[in-house]
């Protein structure tokens, strides 16, 4: 006879499997901490803005999944409006006040003034505009956008259709919208929230000449009462999928010949005259600078998402037993099976990954930006393709890894309360904004073929001249030498992932410039992710490098988290190495199909790095540092009780608050007499 008594309650077993992970974690949490966030010190200064924030009523989430859209708008605004007080309050510092604004995880219409309207402005203005509304901008006493996608046009900003026409008898630009698909669309903070906007529109001089987009400074909203300024028409595009990015107002505007001063022309590089003569800016792209900007910071943002993904997924995997039972009694932690175990932990890695290459990312936009305030222009097309690139590697790797996390939850994963669903939500459209991935592709590869182009024109060809994100090519120059088996021993060491992925973008963008006429279907993501995976790994083989000043436990253990981003880009990339020979299956003896799987090793290899890995998930994902209050998850709890949170969460449901729902006066009870009418109906016929 079976008992079915439980032999221990699962809830409490839940904590208890929770500190026993923290227990067996050897990593120092404090100091990989330090290492994630730069240092103590900004660790430190991020403590005390979650500990201020997470007690401010204001910022209290407990009915986020319960609001409407405009509720969610106006708590948007309210959260703002409240950082602002509180950097008052506390004397917070311009970089205190963003690290506020960050942690809220929340997308807010003041973002879209931070990250888009207020670097345009400041690296494009001319000396005359930035001096009279610079110090306005940054306090906020104007709140912008960035006016750049339209309704029939987006990533192709050379199409753009808006309008500004220069007129030298009155020095105005006349900023028209000629047609519906030149409605501007999607502008974030445009609804209901900008007074002023940054509008990507084409410079038409005296007679007719197009010059091709160009920005302006457009004041929107009356600075009195907020009204629309006439002849301009604005309003909100409406719910976005999956009830993503709710707090904000993406809008929608049309200008009917509304006038600006010439001054309102961002001209710091490119002018016109008072007699409308056109001056050059020194490079054809600067007025791309904006989207530069967005898409490196993207790489930290994203990030820093899937850092809470992999920290939810792996907690709740960490406590969730199911399946097979051990010698004590409990079924297994499903954190323990490979299905489980190969998807999280490779998340893990890639957060790791990100948010050190964001650093570096933001450090070199910095140094670009820099140099164009003083005319040189030679980082720009460097950054250019780094950016493309990355942007489209973090917005798809973000994607993925959130879903994947999600899905690792099982059935609570769907729950609003996990978490993950509504990060998801928001992050989405970062596939196709500023830039669809499919067509920044086509950027990525026509760098990389300018690249390849160069280097071989000279004679011998000039490896000095590539740049970081070229640097693989060089391996076509001096081709290296590559074992005919990779031993399981090299796989261990990340020079041997790097040289593959290295090897790999080589020989694809070789490949495709021998048939750039004749090119398959599928060649520019192909190219695209080999040369961005190339340049990444590059860059990880220098982020452990960079590991030496940590603890060596410490080092030991996160410098595996590295190693492990490396080889599952690897086995990722499998089918390009097989297929350039630089991986060589072993032949068959003949008259048998039994060859051996040359892939096996680095497969083997993953599975011993995860496992190794394993012990450490929990103080690895600690590390992040946040708070129950940052993840907003009933599963990703830190003390591990993820039922009873659940529990909770649950009760707070409005639908709960009354046993019989207005519904039953209105629906349920009529539909229910009608089928007992008709039940009853039936049998008396049948009598």
């Amino acid at each position: 006879m079976s008992n079915s008594t439980p032999r221990s309650d699962v809830n409490e077993q839940t904590g208890i499997d929770m500190a026993n992970a923290r227990a067996f974690s050897s990593v120092a949490v404090e100091n990989v901490r330090d290492f994630l966030h730069h240092g103590r010190t900004e660790w430190l200064a991020r403590s005390r803005i979650v500990s201020i924030l997470e007690k401010d009523p204001v910022f209290d989430k407990s009915q986020r999944d319960f609001m409407t859209r405009t509720e969610r708008y106006e708590r948007g605004l309210a959260l703002t409006n409240r950082i602002f007080e509180l950097q008052n309050i506390h004397n917070w510092s311009d970089q205190e006040t963003k690290l506020a604004l960050a942690v809220l995880d929340e997308v807010l219409s003041i973002f879209l003034h931070n990250i888009a309207f207020q670097p345009v402005f400041m690296l494009q203005g001319g000396p005359t505009l930035v001096k009279k509304y610079g110090h306005l901008i940054a306090t906020r006493a104007i709140f912008g956008c960035y006016m750049q996608t339209e309704l029939g046009h987006g990533t192709n900003v050379s199409r753009l259709e808006t309008t500004a026409t220069f007129i030298p008898e009155t020095q105005e630009f006349d900023i028209h919208s000629p047609t519906l698909t030149s409605s501007k669309w999607w502008v974030g903070a445009l609804g209901k929230t900008a007074t002023h906007g940054v509008v990507q529109a084409k410079l038409i001089l005296p007679g007719g000449k197009d010059m091709g987009p160009h920005l302006f400074f457009v004041q929107l909203r009356s600075m009195t009462d907020h009204s629309v300024l006439p002849n301009i028409i604005i309003g909100d595009i409406g719910p976005k999928a999956g009830g993503g990015y709710s707090p904000v107002d993406n809008g929608f505007a049309r200008f009917n010949h509304v006038r600006i001063p010439k001054e309102n022309m961002l001209s710091g590089f490119a002018q016109v005259t008072d007699d409308g003569m056109y001056l050059q800016p020194p490079h054809a792209k600067l007025s791309y600078g904006g989207m530069l900007y967005i898409r490196a910071n993207m790489v930290t943002i994203g990030g820093w998402l899937i850092a809470k993904a992999a920290t939810v997924a792996i907690r709740y995997a960490t406590v969730r037993r199911q399946g097979e039972t051990g010698p004590d009694g409990l079924e297994k932690q499903i954190i323990t099976y490979p299905s489980v175990y190969y998807r999280l932990l490779p998340i893990l890695s890639r957060a790791y990954m990100f948010i050190q290459l964001g650093r570096t990312l933001t450090t070199a936009f910095d140094a670009m930006a820099s140099r164009l305030k003083q005319g040189d222009t030679s980082l720009l097309a460097e950054m250019h393709a780094t950016t493309s690139g990355l942007k489209i590697y973090i917005s798809t790797n973000s994607v993925q890894d959130l879903e994947t996390a999600r899905r690792s939850m099982g059935g609570h994963g769907y729950s609003a309360f996990a978490g993950l669903g509504r990060l998801y939500a928001d992050y989405l459209p970062g596939v196709t904004y500023e830039g669809d991935n499919f067509v920044l592709d086509q950027q990525v590869v026509r760098a990389a073929l300018k690249s390849y182009r160069h280097l071989f024109a000279s004679k011998p060809p000039a490896v000095s001249s590539l740049s970081p994100s070229s640097l693989y090519l060089r391996h076509l120059v001096t081709p290296p030498t590559i074992p005919s088996f990779i031993a399981d021993k090299d796989w261990r060491d990340p020079a041997t992932a790097i040289l593959l992925l290295e090897l790999r973008a080589a020989l694809i963008v070789h490949e495709h410039a021998q048939n750039v006429s004749a090119p398959d279907a599928s060649v520019n993501q192909r190219v695209s992710k080999a040369v961005t995976e190339a340049f990444v790994a590059e860059q990880v083989g220098d982020m452990i490098k960079g590991l030496a000043e940590m603890q060596e436990k410490d080092r030991v253990v996160v410098a595996k988290v590295f190693l492990l981003y490396l080889l599952t880009t690897v086995e990722g990339g499998l089918t390009d190495l097989l297929s350039f020979g630089v991986i060589s299956p072993t032949a068959a003896p003949p008259g048998s199909l039994t060859a051996s799987d040359p892939t096996r090793s680095i497969r083997l290899a993953v599975k011993q790095l995860c496992e190794e890995l394993l012990p450490e998930a929990i103080g690895l994902t600690d590390a992040f540092g946040f708070t129950d209050w940052d993840l907003d998850s009933a599963l990703g709890v830190s003390n591990g009780k993820v039922y009873e949170a659940l529990w909770d969460r649950v009760q707070a449901e409005p639908l709960n608050r009354t046993e019989i729902p207005a519904a039953y006066k209105l629906s349920i009870k009529p539909i229910l007499e009608r089928g007992q009418r008709m039940a009853a109906a039936g049998t008396q016929s049948k009598l």
